[in-house]
């Protein structure tokens, strides 16, 4: 019996190093999340600000490779199976886009741009505008 449970433990072991372990437990959950969702029953209606707060959710969560995670928030909060344009998003958060912050979701340069006015003793509510 030890082997099999050395085997099992070495399998559990590869399977975590390889990350798969991961996906594999927020597959499951979403896929249990699916078959639990009562369809029958409406969503509520999604403010403009849930609707901008979801979509940069999404987008980071995509971003950092949590697709099965970005596929329950898609799928409990109602959103489109396709995102709102980042040029959309940046103009409703009237938040200018660099060539630094291009390359990383929308709340990486909010979340930084309000560290640095902390740091400078700004005030920490204020975002970047154009």
């Amino acid at each position: 019996m030890a082997a099999v449970s050395d085997m099992k433990a070495v399998l559990k072991d590869m399977l975590e190093k390889r990350g798969v372990m991961g996906q594999l437990k927020a597959s499951v959950r979403a896929e249990v999340f699916e078959a639990l969702d009562d369809r029958s029953e409406p969503r509520p209606t999604l403010s403009h600000e849930n609707l901008l707060i979801n979509e940069l959710i999404r987008e980071y969560l995509e971003f950092n490779k949590y697709k099965y995670t970005a596929s329950v928030l898609t799928a409990e909060t109602g959103l489109s199976d396709i995102p709102l344009d980042r040029q959309f998003l940046l103009r409703e958060l009237n938040v200018v886009d660099d060539s630094n912050s291009r390359s990383v979701p929308l709340l990486y340069g909010i979340l930084s741009h309000l560290l640095q006015g902390h740091e400078k003793g700004q005030n920490p509510k204020a975002v970047h505008r154009k």
